[in-house]
């Protein structure tokens, strides 16, 4: 591989010298040649986008293997920044824009340390090695054969963490300890006594019934996955419960601010940058989460004048937090509620969308060791020639916490016409560059998310005034995270301010403040991308109907937003003025 990796470092430097080449040439010359580095580097990510050929590789975090893609990245945009790209066609221009921006995430991430904290409330390196059997193709013996060989490789990997870790807790760069409590038992629920009950014994297990496979394949299989997961797998966990336990909590820092960091102030910036995709002060950005706030505040409190309530706001909440029929009594029972507004919503999708996805989608729980920790939904895609679809994961774990009139607004968001919709039409646009395709830019997937919701009232979704109210608590939820992440990171708050904050102004459940206030603390900036990407999108289609009038076609106007797959909203800005442009002068 090593070898692979030096020729295409050596074409990415020759290309990039070529001063009489074409500078759209050179361009895609480039990313070209990078997009093999990508492959080659993160060999996950070629699985998770339907490229196989690396299925019995795993990434590695050796500091050579950080410094060889950061001297990489920096080259390359040392390269691009020679490249003249401002009268390109807009197409092109969004390409080079994008593509200019992921290599210096990249870079950036190296400079600030962002890699020795790979981890965060809900989600870690550790949860994303335990998905690989979920998530890998496991059609023949080979690919199990892939499968053993990752796992085998995983206690390397893990000791790479460990270290990364370790040198970020010498350097002062760690997750604030108030957000780890009860993390552990995502490492936890893989130091089993039995193989067997491992989840990475589970794609093995159902060989038994799969009459594909020889019996002689099966019983080497299984034995070798008991083996691995015994010897291996299980030790490998436990080593890094150990260290999480008796190194990392307890060194980890007491201090809640991105900006209290080293070099703290420049990387909460960056990650402002680049999760709304806008050049904004933490501060601007906390005045229009304020605004937005007491703007649906007043929506709300209208919907308590409708249904009767006789009470305060505040009483009013605890009324929708306690009362039974806004709970749903099994997990069977929520996730059929949940799989019913989905399909209600697949119903109206061609009343709205030209254009629809061919991958299908499914409702499935979040798997049992990530759920005690796990955010309320998420949306989990897979490649478009997949054996699997897309899941729209409902978290059933501790059903007091998951409120009913919350879940029409939370569905609209993770499936349809949500990140489902978004990331299979994305992922099915074979003319766009890779790069493209399988990006995804949190401004404008999740202010699509949540503008999605906002479709809902059109779709005739919300059915009762509880519903309504629900859809405005998640759209003060995200409000409020413009106000909460900016007062954390940048203003001083605490933790227990920021969830005041969040309880006095939401109908969550109270479980869902906490940790949804970890999340912004373990992952600064991220919550930001929800409102502003709304009101970016929003914004845009009142320009376009009031420009267009009885011209404008909403089905349309979606196509025009999702057809570019995931873009900042500089460009989205540029692509609906040409359209407007275009539609005006027919």
């Amino acid at each position: 591989m090593r070898s692979v990796i030096i020729i295409l470092t050596s074409l990415l430097l020759s290309v990039g010298g070529t001063v009489a080449a074409d500078d759209l040439e050179l361009f895609k010359s480039l990313y070209d040649a990078e997009w093999q580095f990508r492959i080659q580097e993160y060999p996950e990510f070629a699985t998770s986008i339907g490229i196989n050929d690396h299925n019995d590789r795993l990434t590695h975090v050796r500091p050579e293997d950080l410094t060889r893609r950061a001297d990489y990245y920096r080259a390359l945009l040392i390269r691009l920044d020679g490249i003249h790209s401002r009268d390109w066609p807009l197409q092109e221009r969004a390409n080079f824009i994008i593509y200019r921006r992921q290599v210096l995430r990249e870079v950036n991430d190296y400079d600030s340390a962002a890699h020795l904290i790979p981890l965060n409330s809900d989600w870690g390196f550790h949860m994303q090695l335990a998905r690989l059997p979920a998530e890998v193709p496991l059609q023949t013996v080979k690919d199990h054969e892939n499968l053993l060989t990752r796992m085998r490789e995983l206690p390397v990997v893990m000791d790479e963490y460990i270290a990364l870790m370790r040198e970020g807790l010498r350097r002062g760069f760690t997750q604030p300890r108030v957000v780890l409590s009860g993390r552990e038992d995502t490492i936890l629920a893989h130091v089993v006594g039995d193989p067997k009950n491992s989840v990475f014994f589970r794609p093995f297990a159902a060989l038994a019934s799969d009459n594909h496979f020889r019996k002689k394949d099966v019983k080497r299989l299984n034995r070798e996955a008991e083996e691995v997961i015994r010897y291996q797998v299980v030790p490998a966990f436990a080593k890094f419960l150990a260290f999480f336990r008796n190194e990392y909590l307890p060194g980890a820092r007491e201090t809640l601010a991105a900006e209290s960091l080293p070099g703290g102030k420049t990387f909460y910036q960056q990650q402002i940058a680049h999760y709304t995709t806008l050049q904004m002060s933490a501060g601007e950005i906390h005045e229009i989460g304020l605004a937005e706030v007491a703007r649906i505040r007043m929506e709300m409190e209208e919907i308590i004048k409708e249904v009767g309530f006789k009470g305060s706001f505040y009483e009013f909440l605890h009324f929708l937090r306690t009362d039974e029929q806004f709970f749903a009594k099994t997990p069977r029972e929520l996730l059929m509620r949940a799989a019913y507004i989905a399909k209600k919503m697949d119903l109206k999708l061609p009343s709205l969308f030209k254009t629809l996805p061919r991958q299908p989608y499914g409702v499935v729980p979040v798997p049992d060791d990530l759920a005690p920790t796990f955010t309320t939904g998420r949306y989990v895609g897979a490649p478009s020639d997949s054996s699997r679809a897309g899941e729209y994961w409902v978290n059933t774990y501790d059903l007091s916490s998951r409120t009913l009139y919350t879940l029409p607004a939370l569905t609209l968001h993770e499936a349809v016409p949500g990140h489902h919709l978004q990331g299979a039409l994305a992922a099915e646009q074979g003319e766009q560059p890779n790069f493209r395709r399988y990006d995804y830019i949190s401004a404008f997937g999740e202010g699509w998310g949540l503008y999605s919701e906002f479709l809902g009232i059109e779709a005739g979704i919300y059915a009762t005034a509880y519903e309504h109210f629900g859809r405005l608590t998640y759209e003060m939820w995200r409000a409020c995270r413009l106000v909460v992440d900016t007062g954390v990171h940048a203003m001083g708050w605490s933790r227990e301010q920021a969830i005041d904050y969040l309880a006095g102004h939401t109908a969550l459940s109270l479980h869902e403040v906490n940790t949804e206030i970890d999340r912004y603390i373990s992952w600064p900036a991220q919550a930001l991308s929800y409102k502003l990407g709304e009101l970016t999108i929003k914004r845009l289609r009142h320009e376009a109907s009031s420009t267009l009038g009885e011209d404008f076609d909403l089905r349309e106007f979606h196509d025009v937003i999702l057809r570019q797959g995931s873009v900042p909203l500089s460009i989205l800005e540029e692509v609906v003025a040409e359209y407007i442009s275009y539609a005006t002068a027919q």
